[in-house]
């Protein structure tokens, strides 16, 4: 009896030590940001649809070095407008943590990267746009639908994703592994791959391919290609996303962009992309004109943007969509 106290107080202490040796301090850091919007598609009433608002985000960071060479961080963010009923379950609302997630990494064995809440996939890394996603400013907004959006592998929560250590020069490759749970039925595990070569001078392709089996029926498979070149001043960059599904509606998103670095200071963005769905009478294609100026810490983004046939049909009415922010580097 006495060795097995001996054995339980001892496992007790280094249970002890070994947590003590992850206390550490969390870096806090957020951003002043002043935003105005103004949406409009006057032929419905729908004009003068003006709106600011200022970035209310928190970010907690905190890592550490341990003794065998690992790093590990984790990540927390705090942001009250993120789970409000509108965006999430009633269960969400009661909570103002939004994003968090613990790294663990080191040369040798890659990055390994957990999220408990809004993760990516090593897919849906990749998929942001050549032009910055302008599709996803316009729905559920001035007429357009909820639905009008593309649908990307699984992803969001308690996701795993790994990411290799280097195994060739400029060769970055990482997959990524999110159980079914028993949210739906029938829901399976979704995987999903990425690569991304920038072995060329001003040069970077990215390809991912990602599952989506939230649920029996669903069995979507979405793959992404992607690139980008800088020859001096202009960069031009082109993207394309297919969302090929068992029972419903295949997709494709292609986009395309233009850069220019006027100077140190200032840059200019041109930039569009056409959303196909097998269902839709009419491709939806959005258009945008941004302009970034930065000084001081301080930066000031305008732009203007447009969504024809934002539901797929060419009587869906145009929508505009103007933008100013101002940040504040601090």
């Amino acid at each position: 009896m006495n060795n097995l106290k001996k054995i339980g107080m001892t496992a007790l202490a280094a249970s002890l030590v070994s947590t003590s040796v992850f206390a550490g301090e969390l870096e806090v850091t957020g951003t002043a940001k002043i935003s105005y919007e103004n949406y409009t598609a006057a032929e419905v009433g729908v004009h003068n649809n003006k709106t600011f608002t200022q970035s209310n985000a928190i970010n907690f960071n905190g890592s550490t070095e341990l003794d065998n060479g690992m790093n590990v961080a984790v990540h927390f963010e705090l942001d009250d407008g993120s789970n409000g009923v509108a965006n999430g379950s009633a269960a969400d609302h009661a909570s103002v943590w939004d994003n968090h997630s613990i790294t663990i990494s080191s040369d040798a064995m890659g990055t390994f990267v957990f999220a408990g809440h809004g993760g990516s996939s090593a897919q849906s890394a990749l998929d942001t746009t050549a032009a910055g996603d302008i599709w996803d400013n316009f729905d559920n907004t001035a007429g357009i639908a909820s639905t009008s959006v593309l649908r990307s592998s699984k992803a969001s929560n308690n996701i795993m994703k790994y990411t290799l250590p280097t195994v060739l020069d400029d060769l970055s490759m990482a997959v990524s592994y999110q159980a079914g749970g028993n949210t739906n039925a029938g829901a399976g595990s979704s995987t999903a791959y990425g690569a991304t070569y920038t072995g060329v001078e001003g040069l970077s392709v990215s390809f991912g391919y990602g599952e989506n089996n939230a649920d029996s029926t669903l069995n979507a498979e979405v793959t992404t290609i992607k690139g980008s070149y800088a020859y001096g001043s202009f960069t031009l960059a082109a993207s394309e996303t297919e969302n090929d599904e068992l029972t419903a509606t295949d997709q494709t998103l292609t986009s395309m962009s233009v850069a220019y670095t006027v100077s140190d200071n200032l840059s200019l963005t041109y930039g569009v992309e056409t959303l196909e769905a097998a269902d839709w009478a009419s491709d939806a294609d959005y258009s945008k004109i941004e302009a970034a100026y930065t000084s001081g810490g301080l930066t000031v983004t305008l732009g203007t943007q447009t969504a024809e046939n934002g539901e797929g049909a060419a009587a869906d009415l145009d929508v505009d969509y103007n933008y100013l922010t101002l940040g504040f580097a601090f």
